[in-house]
Formats: C-alpha cells, sequence, structure tokens
C-alpha cells in the first residue's frame, strides 16, 4: 500500500461537493502537496477559490485535461489529484506566465530558483533523487521553445510532463499555481524524493512506407497548408482513402503520421482541418520536413509491457503520474471493449494523471504517447 502519497477523486459536477469530497480523501497532518487534474468544465474561478479555501495551508498545482485519469480509471468531467507526504516529497513550484517571452535565461532563473528552495527541505540528495513535471497551456503553440530552454536549464535532472487540455473543444486550456489558473502559462514542479521512480515514454505505432512532404506550412502557427505540393487535408485524406469531409479527431487518431529524429519516430498529431484545406497540428511542423504514415499496434499489450518491466525493476509502485495523449482514448473507445481494458488496466497499475494535448519528455514536445513516472517504494537508504 502507499506509504508517501495518497489519491483521490470526485466525479461530483458541483464544485463544493468536488473539492469537499477530495479534501477528505487526501485528509492527513503529513500532506505537503496536492497535484490536481481537472475538467474544463468546471467554472474555474469558483473552484480556484474552493480549492484555496479547501486546501489552505498546502501548496497546489495543476491542470484542466481532455479526460482525467483516477483511481479507478478513466473519467470524464471530474477531478484526479494525488497528494504528497512531506516526509518522502519535497515538492517545489515554478509558474511561467508568459511562455511566448521565455528565454534559455529565465529557464536558468526558473530552475535555479527551484532547486535553491528544495534544498531547503530536500527530503534526499537532489541529484538522482529529483524529478520534474511541466504542465503547460495546450494551446499556447509555445511549447517545443519552453521545454528546450528548461530542459538545457535542468541538466541531468529527469523530465517530463503534459499539455493542458479542455474536454476536446480547443478553445482554453488553464494550468494552474499560485492561487490562480492561468492561460498562456506553464507551471514547472520540482518533484524531491527518496522513493525510486523512473520517467518513461512508450507508444505502439510502427512506421509504413507513405510519406507526405511538407511543402507549404507557417511554423509559429504549426499549420501545414500543403502537403506533397496539394492542400493538405485532400492529401492527406487521399492517403488514407476517405474523403476530406470524413476527417475528424477520431480519423485522426487512428491515421497518425509522425517525424523521424535519428532512428526514432515522434508522431505530429493533427488537431483540425481549416475552411482552407490547411491542418493545423498539435506538435511543431514546418517547411521541407517528411511525414510518415503510421500503423497502430497493440496500446494495451504496448502499456502493460512498458509498466510491468519498470515495476520488475523498481519494485511494486505506489502510484504512476500518467500524461495519456487524449488520441489514445478515442482510439481505445473505437475497438469494442478497449475503453473498460485500458481503463483497468490504469487502475491495476495505479495511473493518476490526465489525458493531454501533449506530451513533455527531456525537452521535447510529443504527441500519441504515454509518457510519465512510475513512482516505487521508499528506499532504505
Amino acid at each position: 500500500m502507499p506509504t508517501s502519497a495518497i489519491t483521490a477523486y470526485s466525479n461530483s459536477s458541483h464544485i463544493v461537493t468536488a473539492v469537499n469530497e477530495l479534501k477528505e480523501q487526501l485528509c492527513s497532518p503529513e500532506l505537503g502537496f496536492v497535484l490536481f487534474f481537472c475538467s474544463a468544465e468546471y467554472d474555474l474561478d469558483k473552484l480556484a477559490t474552493a480549492l484555496n479555501y479547501a486546501f489552505y495551508d498546502v501548496n497546489i498545482a495543476g491542470c484542466t485535461t481532455a479526460g482525467e485519469i483516477t483511481a479507478q480509471g478513466y473519467a470524464q468531467g471530474a477531478i484526479s489529484a494525488i497528494g504528497f507526504y512531506r516526509e518522502h516529497f519535497s515538492v517545489e513550484v515554478g509558474l511561467v506566465e508568459a511562455m511566448e517571452q521565455f528565454s534559455l535565461p529565465q529557464a536558468q532563473n526558473v530552475v535555479d530558483k527551484l532547486i535553491r528552495k528544495s534544498r531547503e527541505r530536500q527530503v534526499a540528495p537532489i541529484v538522482g533523487n529529483s524529478f520534474v513535471l511541466t504542465l503547460l497551456d495546450g494551446l499556447s503553440v509555445q511549447e517545443e521553445h519552453v521545454l528546450v530552454s528548461l530542459n538545457a536549464a535542468l541538466g541531468n535532472i529527469p523530465n517530463f510532463g503534459g499539455s493542458a487540455g479542455d474536454d476536446i473543444h480547443l478553445t482554453n486550456t488553464h494550468v494552474f499555481a499560485n492561487g490562480s489558473f492561468h492561460t498562456g502559462a506553464a507551471v514547472v514542479l520540482l518533484f524531491n524524493t527518496d522513493c525510486e521512480f523512473q520517467v518513461f515514454t512508450t507508444h505502439h505505432l510502427k512506421s509504413l512506407s507513405e510519406k507526405l512532404v511538407v511543402t507549404a506550412a507557417d511554423r509559429d502557427g504549426r499549420r501545414v497548408y500543403e502537403l506533397n505540393a496539394e492542400p493538405a487535408a485532400q492529401e492527406y485524406a487521399r492517403m488514407i482513402g476517405i474523403a476530406v469531409e470524413e476527417l475528424n479527431p477520431e480519423v485522426f487518431a487512428l491515421n497518425p503520421v509522425a517525424v523521424k529524429i535519428g532512428e526514432e519516430f515522434y508522431v505530429r498529431s493533427i488537431q483540425k482541418v481549416n475552411d482552407d484545406l490547411s491542418l493545423t497540428f498539435y506538435c511543431a511542423v514546418e517547411n521541407g520536413i517528411v511525414l510518415t504514415r503510421m500503423e497502430r499496434g497493440d496500446m494495451l499489450a504496448d502499456l502493460t509491457q512498458q509498466l510491468s518491466r519498470i515495476e520488475e525493476k523498481i519494485g511494486e509502485p505506489q502510484l504512476t503520474i500518467g500524461c495519456d495523449c487524449f488520441l489514445r482514448r478515442l482510439e481505445a473507445q473505437h475497438i469494442p471493449g478497449r475503453y473498460q481494458e485500458t481503463s483497468a488496466l490504469l487502475k491495476k497499475h495505479r495511473v493518476i494523471g490526465f489525458n493531454t494535448y501533449g506530451e513533455h519528455l527531456e525537452g521535447m514536445h510529443i504527441n500519441q504517447t504515454f509518457t510519465g513516472v512510475v513512482i516505487g517504494q521508499v528506499t532504505d537508504d
């Protein structure tokens, strides 16, 4: 059973009820920090007020989602939370309020401040016993340069995270820190712990032979106008064998494309079709890159193997913080019985987290992965 962290969730749509349920489940004199993931359907101003009142003596951070992962598996319209005990976790919070203005010197300043504060109450040496979780506005179009700068400043500290969602409305995504929800912002959380842990990422996709060359794009807007010198949506639809009118998030989830970097393929998920037949992506795209069509493997088997392998290495997990692309959830919903099976697997492996608009790993912004950290038991040292 968990000894240094505790989980909670509420499916109530009533804010006061939901927060009171979290408070009751997390109630402990050892509580030192609360991390939460919530539906964007809540009135966020009222939710912030309720959270601040309920956890007035504890630091809190979190973000909105495209779906929640609770102790009972997948949820929608809910709040999922983790409470960390101060004896085994020191968690420091950094807020970047303007992602578009973020630079390497600012990243170094944020990281230095987090490490300095962590050293004041660390539970283990910083090096080798710390990881960083990033929560970024998922519609900011600023993830790449923020993550690259942060990763450079963090050095050898492993880092991962996810981009906030808004239940696939694609209008406003929020992160929470310093008592308020923010847009256009990033939250950087430095965890120092005496528990075993391992940061990881996994996906179930394999490359096929079909290629699409980006021949006209707006890099800053992540918008592709032409693929193979044809209207982007038209050429993508032709490749997968359907009409442009049939393109939707589920089709994008089932027919991903990826860019090859080194020997690895990284998915570039499509967000939407625009009126001019251009395609907007969730990740960085630019002129000249080659997109490869990917084939879906067994998502459930891949995730089972990855989690089991890590648990064999570090022992029985207390929990796993999971950043699971919302397109994977859409894929699971497409296959009869797979959604329930995936939800049960997440419950079995004590996954708490959310469905994202993009995942983060060691300075990269990636799509259609399951990325997270498995937290094991307290070390004997």
